[in-house]
Formats: structure tokens, C-alpha cells, sequence
């Protein structure tokens, strides 16, 4: 599984739920050498009773929507200190999912610095400050030195929104879809959001750029795989430094010229 949706919340944190009821007793244990000794009581109760609270709280299609109302019905569960932190970092996180569907690896990654900045807001607020200014700071390559203290070179504005970019990826690597079909899914997908030309704007410039970055590719340093994709030139991805676009694009100029398509 490469994404969690919305639906699939209550799942996510059954799991969660499952892991601090079997370490309840190992809580309280630690608890009770600095504390009243109920963290594992607290924690247990407090989760134990999120899955339930995001079925009631269901917002369909908005995962954000879903985990900060939930959030807020489970601060009245376990109304306590450490209650208010657990609510707090739920509901922060849904704040950085708001609006979206389903979670990928950024998604959650986000998810977790923003749950992080709502426990830590009450204890640490210059570690909460912190996280969220991760949050709020645009992906960048950071090649151009920045503009009176702004970043001048934002990611999206060369590859477009993250969102289609991933989408061609996933469509035209992961499955080996031609750039017609890939189009024709991202329409069906999202032209509402984007509309046919952003759309087909951004699947050139993707083309063009997949096959002139190749060569950057060919010498990747060792890293890991994240999810059922990847473009590493010793496993996943075998393609030519010197390989050509020129059947690629005449496919994406021959759209252009049809736009029932």
C-alpha cells in the first residue's frame, strides 16, 4: 500500500490503538518513575477510542476534515494533560491534510511534523515554531541564493504541481502508459482542479524533462525505496543517458490538435 485514504483512517489507527494497549502496562510502568504512573491508561483510552471517532466524524473525500473533528471529540475521552496533547497533534495534523483525499509518503510525512508541532506546542513552542515553519517552507532545489530572505527557486514552478507530476509519474513509469492514455486519465481525474491545457502543459514539459534529466539518474547515489516506485539505475530503472523524447512529444503535439481528446 502506497497511500492511505480517507476511508481508510479508522484501519490506520486501529493499528495504532492495538500498539498501545499491548504496551499499556509498560507505560505505566515508566510513568510511575516521574509521574502518577496512568500514561499507559491515558494513551490506551485515547486511541482506543479514535477509530470509532472517525467513523462518527467521516468527512468524505477530506482527510484533514476527518482527523480534526475526530481530534476534537477525543480531547472530551480523556480529558487530561496528556488527553489534550494527544487531541492537539491529531488535530494539527488533520490541518496539514486538509482538503486531500489520501495520504502518500509526503503526505504522511507532513502529517507527523504537524502532529509533532501540536504535542510540542504547550511544552516546547519554539520546537512548535520550528515544525511549522518546515511545514510552510515550498520544496526547493535551493540552487539560487534567496531574495531578501525569500526562496527564490520553488520546485513547482519548474515542474508544476506536485500533484500532476506525481500522477504522470505513477501512470507513465510505474505502469509504462503512453503519454494518450496518461492524458486521457489525468482528465478524467483532474481536469475539474487544473483544466485540459495545465494539464497537458505540464505532461510536455514532464516528457521533455524526464528524458533530458536521465543522465543525472544514471549515476544516483545509494538510497532507499519508498513505495512500489523507483527510478534506481541498479534495480528499478534501466534506460539510456542519450535516450530520445521525439515519439513521446509528436503524441503529446498530436493532442493538441485534437481537443475532443
Amino acid at each position: 500500500m502506497t497511500t492511505i485514504t480517507c476511508d481508510q483512517l479508522p484501519a490506520l489507527f486501529e493499528g495504532v490503538a492495538a500498539l498501545f494497549a499491548e504496551k499499556r502496562e509498560e507505560l505505566c510502568d515508566m510513568d510511575a518513575n516521574m509521574g502518577d504512573g496512568d500514561l499507559g491508561l491515558t494513551m490506551d483510552k485515547g486511541y482506543g477510542a479514535l477509530p470509532d471517532l472517525l467513523r462518527e466524524n467521516m468527512e468524505a473525500g477530506d482527510a484533514g476534515k476527518t482527523l480534526m473533528k475526530a481530534g476534537m471529540k477525543m480531547s472530551s475521552v480523556v480529558p487530561s494533560t496528556m488527553g489534550t496533547l494527544m487531541s492537539s497533534g491529531i488535530m494539527e495534523g488533520g490541518k496539514a491534510l486538509k482538503g486531500k483525499d489520501a495520504m502518500g509518503p509526503r503526505e504522511l510525512a507532513d502529517c507527523l511534523t504537524a502532529f509533532a508541532a501540536g504535542q510540542a506546542e504547550t511544552s516546547d513552542p519554539r520546537l512548535a515554531a520550528v515544525l511549522r515553519d518546515i511545514l510552510d517552507t515550498p520544496v526547493s532545489p535551493e540552487l539560487l541564493p534567496p531574495k531578501e530572505g525569500e526562496i527564490a527557486q520553488r520546485t513547482e514552478d519548474l515542474v508544476g504541481p506536485y500533484e500532476l507530476h506525481d500522477f504522470f509519474l505513477y501512470y507513465a513509469i510505474r505502469w509504462g502508459f503512453g503519454p494518450r492514455k496518461v492524458f486521457r486519465l489525468a482528465l478524467a481525474a483532474l481536469e475539474e482542479d487544473y483544466g485540459r491545457e495545465t494539464i497537458l502543459k505540464w505532461l510536455k514539459n514532464f516528457y521533455r524533462r524526464f528524458f533530458a534529466q536521465q543522465f543525472k539518474r544514471s549515476c544516483l547515489p545509494d538510497g532507499p525505496k519508498v513505495g512500489s516506485l523507483a527510478l534506481s539505475p541498479r534495480g528499478d530503472w534501466r534506460m539510456p543517458s542519450d535516450a530520445v523524447n521525439t515519439l513521446w512529444m509528436k503524441e503529446l503535439e498530436d493532442l493538441e490538435s485534437q481537443p475532443e481528446i
